[in-house]
């Protein structure tokens, strides 16, 4: 216990103050709080209260470049009385001009503002409610204004008390169960063999980094009456920075700015612009000219850094508890749900691997892609007007191979895994946001009662009802008028989807009008792969469609979501984080949707084909299926939007604030840049994004629907998601870290609403799965040959020999007279036998043209088709069954800690009980000490 102490104090040594010094300004708080609860009762400004200790105006006169103005009370001033000021202290930027009042809290705002008064009551305010103030002006712009903030131990003390918040009182004690001697032996065995295997390299080192452990102990609500119950070996870091800096936040959005019942709160003052920024500070530098092996951590950035966002240690384990101490808890429930998403893709990788590759070793054994690259005497229809030639069916003798490679036998093994896999993968995160909630103390956390959002209050002020919880009077939306906006919402909703119909449909346009261009170019390779050109183009296309549209739809989300006009911040944000999931969805698949399950299933037959608008012939699939069109789309799509992503989320910082540096190098030189304070760094650092963790989620959630939905037709998708999240895990805490300012520490007990959306997704995926297996890849017709019209046929047997035959059976045959005029090719085919051809094959299951109904579909078709919708009705209640039993048989609790949580509310009354019955014992001895007459008081 000793040895941890010292190292969390050697990380906070910079930032101690004296224990004894809090004994100077007893009795000042007592007659401060006095004066503040008279002030609050008759609701006053405390103009006169703060007329001696501070000027009445903003004096920013008295401000200069590097120089301090204080304008803290008294009680900071004896603070500093015979005490010897830290130079280290001064010079870091973390603390007051003193150095010993660490800032828990910047505020920025410019001295041309013209809401001068609005600023000066609320910091007037901020005064009486005990924190501590200090002003600076800006290095590089005398117009900026950094407002310090420091809360004294008992501001904190009665905010925590407030706010529930849980600190520790006792140091946690493990139990064994009874084991059983043979159990023991077992156990000793595999401990040695452990001995000699290499030491797990995933984890993150304790001995060379020993800050790293924590302290583990019960905590409970802090209460000031029982503070002799908890482990207080320093009031000053007794608590942490991310606490304080939350308890100052939160005395910030409750203190009044103007008269009037509604005129409260920071976030009013930073959307009208009475302030610019406002955010708490980094703890240093994130770099140390020493190495954290040999020296320790300098800070808790510094260590978070080295053992978390340096991409050295990319293979290791998260410091998710250092991420939580930091950041807070939403920002750690995020990177914990990212690192479990990660782990969980190892398994679906290695199985996507092995289909893949599955498919590879059998490529030579396949006997579809053998006779389709033997079939030299079988002449192809042209698959376009005029222009596209007739071809060998051999030609496409490589997409046949490539298509084996994801259309195998492996294919609807992978497809039921993945379906399974997306049900364990959520089921399993439960029980470990469970632990997490328990480690963190969030399992009986509630959140607040939330403010009401000051556009709803301002819409609807005049119309007021009592809250049932607060039992206050708050401005009231009606039914009708609720209704309404919803319904025009929906519509915005729907017009958009339609706008991505159209979209698709004119990339659909593009698709049949270039696939004739192509095979009348020039250039051979192009001629001759016309329909790979034309996909691969239109894929890149859409990707620069979807980009354009994901800008407008942010607006077009944005301006439908402040149309509701919700009530409080967390329906605005689920509100505008459904819209913009689905719009984004449905922008991001349309196009995949559509070459899935539409490309070459209407488009008719030679001689009589469909038409769009009278004119313009739909696209065919490729002689070997459509299955190589849709893993083409999945897989550019899947890099192309993971890069750019990663691209914005880092390079778009990393640009802004190089820019930023460069241009302080050029107005101040590098050694000034040196001798900038906190502050200042933090301020030239990028914000966190407006939406806070919004765009993380979407992104991760956008490629859980790409691994999950169409993984039955591109089985690397889980690979490529798993390579993209152990680079975007080091992108995001590199960000965190070093280019952002940093967020605010708020406290979350799961990922949200993001969790139901995941679980629509898993839905989903079971549904497309059964279609892209019945109706884009040829397993069914494959299937149906073998059991009923090859070789093999009555005989109950399916290999690569039974499928003998297979390839002319899928073929019709068609009259090369009966061509429309305007789908006559140019070309008539005598390049291949010497004279005009007579017949050409097109893929479809119909009659010859001389039968007595020319072109009607064949009863191998029926069968087909039967087999396609009995699949999907049995694979779709097949692998719900079996997700509902994994849902069922997998508890959300984990027994072992459900037996923790028991034994710990067990200790816990055992602890207060023998805490409070010893200070009763010493009171009593004390008395007794002392002479003092007593009652005869049990114990």
């Amino acid at each position: 216990e000793g040895r941890e102490d010292l190292q969390v104090n050697r990380l906070e040594t910079p930032i101690r103050i004296k224990p004894d010094i809090q004994k100077t300004d007893v009795d000042f708080s007592e007659i401060l709080n006095a004066i503040q609860e008279i002030a609050k009762d008759v609701n006053i400004f405390f103009d006169e209260l703060e007329g001696v200790n501070s000027p009445s105006k903003d004096d920013d006169s008295l401000l200069h470049h590097g120089n301090l103005t204080s304008t803290s009370d008294d009680a900071s001033r004896l603070e500093v009385v015979g005490e010897e000021v830290p130079d280290k202290n001064k010079i870091n930027g973390l603390y007051f001009r003193d150095g010993k009042c660490r800032i828990d809290y910047i505020l920025v705002y410019r001295k041309s503002n013209p809401q001068t008064e609005k600023r000066e009551v609320f910091e007037r305010n901020i005064r009486a409610e005990g924190l501590q103030m200090e002003k600076e002006s800006s290095l590089t712009n005398s117009d900026i204004i950094f407002v310090k903030l420091h809360a004294p131990w008992e501001v904190l003390g009665k905010y925590a008390e407030l706010m529930n918040v849980r600190m520790p009182f006792r140091r946690k004690i493990y139990y064994l169960h009874r084991r059983y001697k043979f159990m023991n032996r077992i156990e000793k065995q595999i401990s040695r063999f452990r001995g000699w295997l290499p030491r797990k390299p995933m984890k993150l080192d304790k001995e060379t980094l020993p800050d790293l452990e924590e302290n583990d102990c019960y905590t409970a609500p802090f209460s000031q009456q029982r503070i002799h119950h908890f482990i207080i070996h320093n009031k000053d870091t007794f608590f942490n920075n991310a606490t304080r800096s939350r308890i100052v936040h939160h005395i910030l959005q409750r203190v009044k700015y103007e008269e009037g019942k509604n005129k409260i709160g920071l976030n009013r003052l930073l959307s009208n612009g009475s302030y610019e920024a406002a955010f708490p500070l980094h703890e240093g530098s994130y770099r140390s000219k020493n190495s954290i092996k040999t020296h320790g951590a300098e800070n808790h950035r510094h260590l978070l850094y080295e053992c978390w966002a340096s991409w050295g240690v990319w293979y290791k384990y998260q410091p998710l508890d250092l991420v939580r101490r930091y950041f807070g808890e939403k920002i750690g429930l995020y990177f914990a749900w990212l690192g479990w998403y990660t782990g969980m893709l190892f398994p679906a990788a290695f199985i996507g691997l092995f289909v893949f590759l599955y498919g590879v070793t059998t490529l030579n054994h396949c006997q579809v892609s053998k006779e389709v690259c033997q079939a030299t005497d079988i002449i192809m229809c042209p698959i376009c007007d005029k222009y596209c030639p007739f071809m060998r069916l051999s030609d496409s003798c490589i997409y046949a191979k490539v298509t084996h490679l994801f259309d195998n036998g492996a294919t609807v093994f992978f497809a039921v895994f993945m379906a399974v896999w997306a049900t364990v993968f959520l089921e399993f995160w439960k029980r470990r946001r469970a632990v997490i909630a328990y480690d963190w103390d969030l399992i009986d956390w509630e959140e607040e009662e939330e403010e009401i959002r000051p556009q709803f209050e301002a819409k609807y002020s005049k119309k007021e009802r009592m809250n049932p919880i607060s039992g206050k009077p708050e401005p009231y939306q009606a039914f009708a008028d609720k209704c309404s906006r919803l319904i025009v919402s929906a519509s915005g909703i729907f017009f958009m989807i339609c706008v991505v119909i159209a979209a698709v449909f004119g990339i659909v346009i593009y698709r049949v009008v270039t696939v004739s261009t192509f095979a009348a170019f020039k250039w051979a390779l192009i001629r001759n792969n016309s329909q790979v050109a034309t996909t691969g183009t239109a894929v890149c296309i859409n990707f620069c469609i979807i980009m354009l549209l994901n800008v407008l739809y942010e607006k077009v989300a944005l301006f439908l979501t402040n149309l509701e006009q919700p009530r409080t911040e967390s329906e605005w944000e689920n509100s505008f984080t459904l819209k913009m999931f689905l719009f984004q969805f449905v922008n991001l698949n349309s196009s995949t949707f559509y070459i899935a399950f539409f490309l070459g299933r209407f488009t008719g037959h030679p001689g009589a084909y469909l038409r769009l608008i009278n004119r313009w012939r739909l696209e065919e699939c490729h002689p070997s299926g459509c299955l190589i069109d849709l893993c083409m789309q999945m897989g550019i799509i899947m890099v192309l939007k993971q890069t750019w992503n990663n691209f914005m989320e880092l390079g778009y910082p990393l640009i802004q604030n190089w820019w930023t540096r460069r241009k302080l190098r050029q107005e101040y030189g590098t050694q000034r840049k040196i001798s900038f304070p906190q502050w200042e760094k933090d301020y030239n650092l990028q914000p966190m994004n407006a939406y806070g963790l919004f765009d993380e989620y979407l992104e991760m959630i956008l490629q859980f629907g790409f691994t999950t939905i169409f993984v039955a037709a591109f089985p690397l998708a889980p690979l490529l998601a798993l390579l993209n999240n152990i680079i975007e895990i080091r992108l995001d805490a590199y960000k965190f870290v070093t280019q952002w300012r940093r967020p605010l520490a708020s406290r979350a007990k799961d990922i949200g609403i993001w969790y139901g959306i995941l679980e629509g997704i898993g839905i989903l995926s079971v549904i497309t799965n059964a279609f892209v297996i019945a109706v884009t890849s040829d397993f069914i017709p494959r299937l149906v040959y073998a059991y009923k019209y090859g070789p093999c046929a009555g005989q109950g047997e399916a290999g690569q020999k039974c499928m003998v035959g297979y390839v002319n059976a899928s073929l019709s045959v068609f009259l090369v007279s009966d061509f429309e005029n305007r789908s006559e090719p140019t070309s008539n085919g005598s390049e291949f036998s010497g004279s005009p051809l007579k017949y050409c094959r097109y893929r479809d299951y119909r009659d010859p043209p001389h039968s007595p109904v020319p072109y009607g579909y064949t009863l191998q078709f029926w069968h087909v088709l039967a087999a396609r919708l009995a699949f999907i009705i049995v694979f779709e209640h097949l692998v719900f069954c079996i997700k509902h039993l994994i849902s069922y048989l997998i508890p959300d609790l984990p027994k072992d800690l459900r037996d923790r949580m028991r034994r710990e509310k067990y200790l816990i009354q055992e602890m207060m009980y023998e805490a409070e019955l010893e200070r009763l014992q010493k009171e009593r001895k004390e008395r007794k000490k002392n002479g003092k007459s007593y009652h005869n008081e049990w114990p």
